[in-house]
């Protein structure tokens, strides 16, 4: 059973950086994608960023674009997440998560994703 383990986390001024990672344990890995969400105090659970494993290929949400670079290293089953010039409506708890396969949601939607990590905590301060 695959198993995600973020780390990275923890608190950072206005304008400061990042990087979180998740590391994937267990047996062979090959999801179709990874993704980042985030989640808010008394807000729901967010998109920010996926890739796909094999070619590449990334989406982000539009508050992240330009700051944010989601990367992967097949090698060491890890995905990262660079996020620099961070603001404090990025305070959040953040998640990886595994996507298996092609299904009926997409890569934005977190129903798409079935293994998720126990979470990250980013806090940015004035």
């Amino acid at each position: 059973q695959v198993q995600l383990v973020e780390s990275g986390g923890g608190l950072v001024q206005v304008g400061g950086s990042l990087r979180l990672s998740c590391a994937a344990s267990g047996r062979t890995f090959r999801p179709y994608g990874m993704g980042w969400f985030r989640q808010a105090p008394g807000k729901e659970r967010e998109f920010v960023a996926a890739i796909t494993w094999s070619g590449g290929s990334t989406d982000y949400t539009d508050s992240v674009k330009g700051r944010f670079t989601i990367s992967r290293d097949n090698a060491k089953n890890t995905v990262y997440l660079q996020m620099n010039s961070l603001k404090p409506e990025d305070t959040a708890i953040y998640y990886c998560a595994a996507r298996n396969s092609v299904g009926y949601y997409g890569r934005q939607s977190q129903y798409a994703y079935g293994t998720w990590g126990q979470g990250t905590q980013v806090t940015v301060s004035l």
